[in-house]
Formats: structure tokens, C-alpha cells, sequence
């Protein structure tokens, strides 16, 4: 499987991002986002009442739902005016600061 950038997947799901107003309409893709993020929650459930937790033979599905986020992160990030790319090294910069000052855990989004 060849291997893609988050600037080239960023630029193929915006060309199948088809919504009222898109480009002036961050709410339709926040709303798809929570609803695939519950998706992966649902299938997480009947895996464990279905299978015990075991994820062989539901790989597929996981990873297709996973999928379905990472495209409406995509277009989440283009309404907002950012790259996908920027949003990654935005949080890995935050996480390792974060792990370099010891608060990795804890609440709160600016600590």
C-alpha cells in the first residue's frame, strides 16, 4: 500500500466533501466527526459483548470507522483554515511539552 502525506490525504478527502456550504460550514463535518467517533465507540461495545474483546475478524471494520474520523478531522481542520499536518505537529509539540514537564496526565487543556 503506498504510503500518502496528511497534505495529500487532506487534499483527496476535501475532494469528496459534499455539504452545504462547505468552506463556510464547520458544523456539518464537527457533527459527522462526533458521529464516526461514536461509531468506533458502538463497535467497540459489541466487540466486547459479541466477542469477549477479541479484536480478529474486526479489524476491517476498525479500521474503516477509523477512517471515517480521520476524513472528517481532515475537512474539520480545512473549515477551521488549517492543514492537517499542522494540526498533528501542533499536538505532538503539545503532548511532548506536556511529557517533558511531567502533566502528560491530569485535566485540563492548558496545562
Amino acid at each position: 500500500m503506498k504510503e500518502i502525506t496528511m497534505e495529500e490525504y487532506q487534499t483527496r478527502a476535501l475532494d469528496t466533501a459534499v455539504y452545504p456550504d462547505r468552506g463556510n460550514n464547520p458544523v456539518y463535518p464537527v457533527l459527522g466527526l462526533n458521529g464516526e467517533a461514536g461509531e468506533i465507540a458502538e463497535k467497540m461495545k459489541k466487540i466486547i459483548r459479541d466477542h469477549s474483546g477479541d479484536l480478529e475478524g474486526q479489524r476491517d471494520d476498525l479500521k474503516a470507522e477509523l477512517g471515517d474520523v480521520l476524513w472528517y478531522v481532515a475537512v474539520c481542520a480545512h473549515e477551521f483554515g488549517f492543514e492537517l499536518s499542522e494540526v498533528a505537529e501542533f499536538n505532538l509539540d503539545k503532548l511532548a511539552d506536556r511529557k517533558k514537564r511531567g502533566v502528560l496526565g491530569g485535566e485540563g487543556d492548558r496545562r
